[in-house]
């Protein structure tokens, strides 16, 4: 899975939160710009949509410790992908 479409559902579910809407996989697709067959074909898309959903009826500090959890595995994802870039382009320009 590419993580643009990880951290379109990260953004489309805190968004949906944020503004008090159902976090539903149709709202969560729609709001990514992405399909719904792509959420449920994907089960770690849809783990991170449960988790959301989760999240949202619980509203304690769990659920903020949770997604803070969350933002950094996407962060770190982001810099491991840069770091594989970074090499690739190396390689590119030694060659």
């Amino acid at each position: 899975m590419t993580s643009p479409t990880l951290n379109q559902i990260e953004r489309a579910c805190a968004d949906l939160a944020r503004n008090g809407h159902p976090i539903t996989i149709a709202k969560v697709a729609e709001h990514a710009g992405i399909s719904r067959s792509t959420i449920y074909r994907n089960p770690e898309l849809r783990t991170i949509i449960e988790h959301h959903q989760e999240a949202a009826a619980d509203g304690s500090i769990t659920a903020i410790t949770d997604e803070l959890t969350t933002l950094r595995q996407a962060v770190q994802t982001l810099a491991d992908t840069v770091r594989h870039h970074d090499a690739q382009l190396r390689r590119l320009t030694r060659d």
